[in-house]
């Protein structure tokens, strides 16, 4: 694996905020030769609770000592009182678009930068008064942030929601867009899939993501694989496979390297 083949890698903050020994050192010997990104797992940006300011400023340090060039969390919630295991959907409602634009106003604010949100998949619309995309581009625009574009979650979302994942694509602001991800899913049934980032990426996924790139320019691509990783070789694959598809737009203007937007791939550590 080297920087030309993988160019560069993201990591989820909360399993290495003040890790140290030679996990740490491990942790330094990367975000030293390859540019990293972070997507946080905890930020909980949905919750009735109030905002975890502890957390926040290990992750401004975090960002700080790793030179992490885009920070990016879900559009979701994960807690109340406690902390839940899944991602929850946010309830797609005026309220909540106020309520959810205020608090990453609150955060950019306290880092000093933008941050990305990603569209998340969801299996319940609890309240719902508008559309997901209605939804997302709402918050987008109130709070003036960037988006991670999950094309697995667009597919995914697209069965279990039945709508047009093209038609959802062609309404994204493709300005925001700050780095993008790629994944494979479950197939639960004919009309439900399960996000689980345990799978190859299929087909329809790929050409989601072409026609994303034919939209939008070349944006960089994390391939997600969180379980049932096959060996090294096998996974830079597909890693190479979103290489392939980012060459056939290589006239793409270059942009500002502080959101990353350059044609390249990553990898999940």
């Amino acid at each position: 694996m080297s920087p030309e083949q993988v160019q560069f890698m993201e990591v989820a903050p909360e399993n290495w905020i003040n890790v140290g020994g030679r996990y740490g050192a491990a942790l330094r010997s990367y975000t030293e030769k390859f540019p990293f990104v972070m997507h946080g797992l905890s930020l909980s940006i949905g919750s009735p609770s109030g905002l975890d300011w502890d957390l926040l400023r290990s992750i401004k340090t975090f960002i700080a000592e790793h030179s992490i060039r885009c920070y990016s969390e879900h559009l979701s919630y994960c807690s109340d009182s406690g902390h839940l295991y899944d991602l929850m959907p946010i309830p797609f409602t005026e309220e909540a678009i106020d309520y959810v634009a205020e608090r990453i106003i609150q955060i950019q604010d306290f880092l000093g930068q933008r941050i990305a949100m990603e569209n998340v998949s969801y299996y319940a619309a609890p309240q719902q008064e508008m559309s997901e995309i209605e939804f997302l581009n709402a918050v987008l625009n109130k709070a003036d942030c960037n988006l991670l574009l999950d094309v697995n979650n667009i597919f995914v979302n697209s069965i279990n929601h039945r709508y047009d994942p093209y038609d959802f694509l062609k309404a994204l602001p493709g300005e925001r867009i700050a780095y993008g991800h790629i994944a494979g899913h479950f197939e639960e049934a004919e009309d439900l899939r399960v996000d689980t980032h345990g799978a190859d990426v299929i087909d329809p996924v790929w050409q989601l993501l072409d026609a994303a790139y034919a939209q939008f320019g070349v944006f960089p691509t994390l391939l997600e694989r969180d379980f049932n990783i096959p060996p090294v070789d096998e996974l830079l694959m597909e890693v190479d496979q979103i290489r392939g598809y980012q060459r056939k737009y290589d006239k793409i203007e270059q942009g500002d390297p502080q959101s990353l937007r350059k044609p390249t791939q990553l990898e999940k550590v």
